[in-house]
């Protein structure tokens, strides 16, 4: 496996963690459990979840990066990031919360993101 798809599955892993930290608690916080703990203890679950965001995030950046022998500059790695970040989103919001639709301004917001990863790797 190259360090291109390397780095891009593993920022699949992180954004997975991440998305998980930072919104799962509103779904799962609702448990008996968990509300229990109230908000720092939500935070600190959180923090947990997050230590293995960053054990993905870290080497997909490290393996990726050219300056590390990698196929990516910062630029394209953090545009890489960011719709990595966004599909992982749609999936865990439309998955999890029932309630959260696409529509057609979403649609259109992802195109110009789409255009905004073909204009990073333009030369």
């Amino acid at each position: 496996m190259g360090k291109g798809l390397t780095t891009i599955l593993l920022l699949l892993v992180s954004n997975s963690f991440m998305t998980i930290a930072w919104y799962g608690h509103l779904k799962f916080g609702t448990d008996k459990f968990l509300s229990k703990w109230g908000l720092m203890g939500i935070i600190v679950v959180s923090w947990m979840i997050a230590f293995f965001e960053y054990c993905a995030q870290v080497p997909a950046n490290r393996i990726g990066f050219k300056g590390n022998g990698g196929p990516f500059t910062l630029m394209q790695l953090k545009v890489i990031q960011e719709v990595i970040t966004l599909v992982v989103f749609i999936v865990f919001s439309t998955v999890f919360f029932k309630t959260e639709t696409i529509k057609y301004n979403h649609i259109i917001a992802f195109i110009f993101i789409i255009l905004a990863v073909y204009f990073i790797f333009k030369n």
